[in-house]
Protein backbone atom coordinates (compact mmCIF):
# COMPACT_ATOMS: atom_id res chain seq x y z
CA UNK A 1 0.00 0.00 0.00
CA UNK A 2 1.67 3.16 -1.09
CA UNK A 3 2.47 5.83 1.54
CA UNK A 4 0.36 8.64 1.09
CA UNK A 5 -2.72 6.14 1.02
CA UNK A 6 -5.81 8.66 1.19
CA UNK A 7 -7.41 7.17 3.68
CA UNK A 8 -5.33 8.52 6.18
CA UNK A 9 -3.75 11.97 5.24
CA UNK A 10 -0.41 13.39 7.02
CA UNK A 11 -2.38 15.17 9.40
CA UNK A 12 -4.68 12.01 9.77
CA UNK A 13 -1.75 10.37 11.18
CA UNK A 14 -0.20 12.74 13.14
CA UNK A 15 -3.12 13.03 15.31
CA UNK A 16 -3.50 8.48 15.52
CA UNK A 17 0.06 8.87 16.18
CA UNK A 18 -0.40 11.04 19.16
CA UNK A 19 -3.62 9.05 20.19
CA UNK A 20 -1.64 5.68 20.24
CA UNK A 21 1.36 7.29 22.17
CA UNK A 22 -1.58 8.92 24.90
CA UNK A 23 -2.68 5.26 25.18
CA UNK A 24 0.97 3.82 25.78
CA UNK A 25 1.67 6.83 28.39
CA UNK A 26 -2.16 5.76 30.20
CA UNK A 27 -2.01 2.14 30.25
CA UNK A 28 -4.02 1.19 27.27
CA UNK A 29 -2.06 -1.05 25.21
CA UNK A 30 -4.59 -2.81 23.13
CA UNK A 31 -5.90 0.87 21.76
CA UNK A 32 -2.35 1.83 21.17
CA UNK A 33 -1.85 -1.26 19.45
CA UNK A 34 -4.65 -1.05 17.18
CA UNK A 35 -4.11 2.56 16.33
CA UNK A 36 -0.43 2.05 15.52
CA UNK A 37 -1.36 -1.35 13.61
CA UNK A 38 -3.54 1.03 11.43
CA UNK A 39 -0.74 3.52 11.03
CA UNK A 40 1.63 0.93 9.55
CA UNK A 41 -0.93 -0.48 7.05
CA UNK A 42 -0.80 2.91 5.56
CA UNK A 43 2.88 3.64 5.65
CA UNK A 44 4.99 0.38 6.69
CA UNK A 45 8.02 2.29 7.40
CA UNK A 46 6.78 4.63 10.62
CA UNK A 47 9.19 4.62 12.84
CA UNK A 48 7.17 6.21 15.97
CA UNK A 49 3.94 3.60 14.88
CA UNK A 50 6.74 0.65 15.08
CA UNK A 51 8.30 1.64 17.88
CA UNK A 52 4.84 2.50 20.11
CA UNK A 53 3.75 -0.65 18.65
CA UNK A 54 6.24 -2.82 19.84
CA UNK A 55 5.74 -1.25 23.02
CA UNK A 56 2.19 -2.26 23.06
CA UNK A 57 2.50 -5.90 22.01
CA UNK A 58 5.11 -5.63 24.94
CA UNK A 59 2.64 -4.71 27.65
CA UNK A 60 0.14 -6.99 26.41
CA UNK A 61 2.42 -9.65 26.97
CA UNK A 62 3.39 -11.11 23.79
CA UNK A 63 6.91 -10.07 23.46
CA UNK A 64 7.56 -12.53 20.75
CA UNK A 65 5.56 -10.49 18.43
CA UNK A 66 7.39 -7.12 19.03
CA UNK A 67 10.30 -8.41 18.70
CA UNK A 68 9.97 -7.41 14.69
CA UNK A 69 8.86 -3.78 14.98
CA UNK A 70 10.68 -3.15 17.47
CA UNK A 71 14.05 -5.08 15.38
CA UNK A 72 12.75 -2.40 12.60
CA UNK A 73 13.26 0.87 14.64
CA UNK A 74 16.23 -0.23 16.40
CA UNK A 75 18.18 -0.93 13.08
CA UNK A 76 17.55 2.26 11.88
CA UNK A 77 17.55 4.35 14.67
CA UNK A 78 20.04 4.13 17.32
CA UNK A 79 17.11 4.36 19.51
CA UNK A 80 18.63 3.37 22.91
CA UNK A 81 14.95 3.23 24.62
CA UNK A 82 14.20 0.34 21.60
CA UNK A 83 17.01 -1.06 21.82
CA UNK A 84 16.87 -2.01 25.06
CA UNK A 85 13.36 -2.86 24.94
CA UNK A 86 13.84 -5.01 22.05
CA UNK A 87 16.28 -6.84 24.15
CA UNK A 88 13.74 -7.28 26.50
CA UNK A 89 11.17 -8.84 24.31
CA UNK A 90 14.04 -11.56 23.47
CA UNK A 91 15.03 -12.34 27.10
CA UNK A 92 11.22 -12.64 27.73
CA UNK A 93 10.71 -15.03 24.24
CA UNK A 94 13.86 -17.22 25.79
CA UNK A 95 16.81 -15.58 23.54
CA UNK A 96 18.76 -14.04 26.55
CA UNK A 97 21.97 -14.67 24.63
CA UNK A 98 20.13 -12.40 21.57
CA UNK A 99 19.71 -9.21 23.28
CA UNK A 100 23.62 -9.04 24.91
CA UNK A 101 24.41 -7.13 21.50
CA UNK A 102 21.59 -4.93 20.95
CA UNK A 103 22.22 -3.87 24.75
CA UNK A 104 25.91 -3.47 24.38
CA UNK A 105 24.95 -1.18 21.43
CA UNK A 106 22.80 1.06 23.63
CA UNK A 107 25.13 1.53 26.62
CA UNK A 108 27.49 3.14 24.36
CA UNK A 109 24.80 5.55 23.25
CA UNK A 110 25.03 9.48 24.37
CA UNK A 111 23.78 10.47 26.73
CA UNK A 112 24.08 7.30 28.80
CA UNK A 113 20.74 5.64 29.10
CA UNK A 114 20.07 3.97 32.53
CA UNK A 115 17.76 1.14 32.06
CA UNK A 116 20.38 -0.29 29.29
CA UNK A 117 22.98 -1.04 31.57
CA UNK A 118 20.61 -2.16 34.16
CA UNK A 119 19.07 -4.88 31.53
CA UNK A 120 22.60 -5.91 30.20
CA UNK A 121 23.50 -6.58 34.14
CA UNK A 122 20.57 -8.69 35.01
CA UNK A 123 21.00 -10.45 31.04
CA UNK A 124 24.68 -11.40 31.90
CA UNK A 125 23.72 -12.33 35.35
CA UNK A 126 20.68 -14.67 33.81
CA UNK A 127 23.72 -16.71 31.96
CA UNK A 128 26.09 -16.59 34.92
CA UNK A 129 28.41 -14.04 33.21
CA UNK A 130 28.55 -12.27 36.71
CA UNK A 131 32.15 -10.95 36.39
CA UNK A 132 30.85 -9.07 33.19
CA UNK A 133 27.86 -7.95 34.50
CA UNK A 134 29.41 -6.55 37.87
CA UNK A 135 31.80 -4.81 34.95
CA UNK A 136 28.74 -3.53 33.34
CA UNK A 137 26.57 -2.35 35.94
CA UNK A 138 29.94 -0.73 37.50
CA UNK A 139 30.49 1.67 34.62
CA UNK A 140 26.17 1.90 34.45
CA UNK A 141 26.64 3.77 38.46
CA UNK A 142 29.46 5.52 37.09
CA UNK A 143 27.58 7.17 34.66
CA UNK A 144 24.43 7.39 36.52
CA UNK A 145 25.19 7.24 39.97
CA UNK A 146 21.88 8.48 41.50
CA UNK A 147 19.49 5.47 39.57
CA UNK A 148 19.16 3.54 42.56
CA UNK A 149 17.91 0.60 40.37
CA UNK A 150 21.33 0.13 38.85
CA UNK A 151 22.78 0.07 42.59
CA UNK A 152 20.17 -3.00 43.22
CA UNK A 153 21.02 -4.99 40.65
CA UNK A 154 25.02 -4.48 40.99
CA UNK A 155 24.02 -5.27 44.66
CA UNK A 156 22.02 -8.65 43.38
CA UNK A 157 25.16 -9.57 41.05
CA UNK A 158 27.18 -9.83 43.73
CA UNK A 159 24.31 -11.81 46.12
CA UNK A 160 24.29 -14.51 43.19
CA UNK A 161 28.15 -14.42 43.20
CA UNK A 162 28.55 -15.06 47.03
CA UNK A 163 29.79 -11.77 47.73
CA UNK A 164 26.95 -10.86 50.28
CA UNK A 165 29.60 -8.34 51.52
CA UNK A 166 29.44 -5.80 48.14
CA UNK A 167 25.94 -6.54 47.83
CA UNK A 168 25.28 -5.36 50.99
CA UNK A 169 27.09 -2.08 50.00
CA UNK A 170 25.70 -1.66 46.68
CA UNK A 171 21.89 -2.12 48.21
CA UNK A 172 22.94 0.87 51.09
CA UNK A 173 23.85 2.75 48.46
CA UNK A 174 20.40 2.33 46.92
CA UNK A 175 18.95 3.46 49.81
CA UNK A 176 20.52 6.35 50.64
CA UNK A 177 19.23 7.47 47.25
CA UNK A 178 15.63 6.21 48.32
CA UNK A 179 14.94 5.23 51.18
CA UNK A 180 11.73 3.39 50.55
CA UNK A 181 13.17 1.61 47.79
CA UNK A 182 11.78 -2.35 47.93
CA UNK A 183 14.08 -4.14 46.28
CA UNK A 184 17.39 -2.55 48.15
CA UNK A 185 15.46 -3.26 51.23
CA UNK A 186 14.50 -6.68 50.61
CA UNK A 187 18.12 -7.32 49.14
CA UNK A 188 20.11 -5.94 51.94
CA UNK A 189 17.72 -7.89 54.75
CA UNK A 190 18.41 -11.23 52.95
CA UNK A 191 22.35 -9.97 52.17
CA UNK A 192 22.03 -9.66 56.30
CA UNK A 193 20.11 -12.57 57.05
CA UNK A 194 23.09 -14.52 55.18
CA UNK A 195 25.69 -12.88 57.03
CA UNK A 196 23.79 -13.68 60.08
CA UNK A 197 23.19 -9.93 61.39
CA UNK A 198 20.12 -10.77 62.44
CA UNK A 199 19.45 -8.10 64.51
CA UNK A 200 20.18 -5.27 61.78
CA UNK A 201 17.95 -7.29 58.98
CA UNK A 202 15.14 -7.62 61.52
CA UNK A 203 15.14 -3.45 62.44
CA UNK A 204 15.18 -3.37 58.68
CA UNK A 205 12.21 -5.31 58.07
CA UNK A 206 10.37 -4.02 61.18
CA UNK A 207 10.45 -0.81 59.56
CA UNK A 208 8.75 -2.02 56.20
CA UNK A 209 6.13 -3.49 57.76
CA UNK A 210 5.60 -0.37 60.19
CA UNK A 211 5.48 1.68 56.98
CA UNK A 212 3.55 -0.51 55.01
CA UNK A 213 1.75 -3.23 56.68
CA UNK A 214 0.47 -5.16 53.40
CA UNK A 215 4.03 -5.85 52.48
CA UNK A 216 3.47 -9.60 53.62
CA UNK A 217 6.97 -10.81 52.06
CA UNK A 218 8.65 -8.30 54.69
CA UNK A 219 6.94 -10.05 57.64
CA UNK A 220 7.49 -13.81 56.27
CA UNK A 221 11.23 -12.04 56.51
CA UNK A 222 10.95 -10.56 59.94
CA UNK A 223 9.70 -13.98 61.36
CA UNK A 224 12.43 -15.88 59.49
CA UNK A 225 14.97 -13.49 61.24
CA UNK A 226 13.19 -13.84 65.09
CA UNK A 227 13.34 -17.61 64.99
CA UNK A 228 16.76 -16.98 64.29
CA UNK A 229 17.35 -14.46 67.36
CA UNK A 230 15.20 -16.54 69.05
CA UNK A 231 12.46 -14.63 69.61
CA UNK A 232 9.76 -18.02 68.87
CA UNK A 233 6.48 -15.98 69.77
CA UNK A 234 7.19 -12.64 68.14
CA UNK A 235 8.41 -14.54 65.28
CA UNK A 236 5.04 -16.87 65.19
CA UNK A 237 3.04 -14.18 65.82
CA UNK A 238 4.59 -12.38 62.34
CA UNK A 239 4.16 -15.74 60.36
CA UNK A 240 0.53 -15.69 61.60
CA UNK A 241 -0.05 -12.18 60.41
CA UNK A 242 1.60 -12.84 57.32
CA UNK A 243 -0.18 -16.00 56.49
CA UNK A 244 -3.55 -14.30 57.40
CA UNK A 245 -3.30 -11.04 55.11
CA UNK A 246 -2.09 -13.14 52.47
CA UNK A 247 -3.41 -17.28 52.39
CA UNK A 248 -0.80 -17.59 49.02
CA UNK A 249 1.85 -17.06 51.77
CA UNK A 250 0.76 -19.91 54.02
CA UNK A 251 2.97 -22.64 52.78
CA UNK A 252 6.30 -20.54 53.17
CA UNK A 253 4.74 -19.65 56.77
CA UNK A 254 4.24 -23.73 57.58
CA UNK A 255 7.75 -24.46 56.04
CA UNK A 256 10.00 -21.13 58.07
CA UNK A 257 7.96 -22.17 61.43
CA UNK A 258 8.89 -26.20 61.09
CA UNK A 259 12.49 -26.35 59.34
CA UNK A 260 14.08 -23.25 61.91
CA UNK A 261 15.99 -24.77 64.74
CA UNK A 262 13.20 -23.00 67.22
CA UNK A 263 10.45 -23.82 65.26
CA UNK A 264 7.63 -26.70 65.86
CA UNK A 265 5.87 -29.35 64.61
CA UNK A 266 2.45 -30.31 63.80
CA UNK A 267 1.97 -34.35 63.39
CA UNK A 268 -1.43 -33.35 61.65
CA UNK A 269 -1.90 -30.87 58.88
CA UNK A 270 -5.35 -29.55 60.63
CA UNK A 271 -3.27 -28.17 64.28
CA UNK A 272 -0.85 -26.46 61.59
CA UNK A 273 -3.70 -24.76 60.41
CA UNK A 274 -5.25 -24.38 63.51
CA UNK A 275 -2.14 -22.82 64.57
CA UNK A 276 -1.63 -20.39 62.02
CA UNK A 277 -5.81 -19.00 62.38
CA UNK A 278 -4.96 -18.43 66.18
CA UNK A 279 -5.72 -21.71 68.04
CA UNK A 280 -3.53 -23.54 69.93
CA UNK A 281 -2.45 -25.94 67.25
Amino acid sequence: MPPNNPAMGPNERDEALARAAFAIQHDMPADAERIASDILKVNAGHREAAKILGSALMMLGRPREAIAPLEKVARSSGDPECETQLAIGLRQSGRAEDAVPWLKRAIKRAPPFPAAFRELGFVLKSLHRYGEAIEVLGRGVAAAPMVPDLWVELGSVHHANNDRVKAAEAYRRALSINPGHGGAIHGLGTALMDQRQYAEAADLYRRVVAESPGDVDARISLGNCLLARGEADTAFACLRAASAKSPAHYNTALKLAVSSARGRFWLRPSAARNFFKGGNG
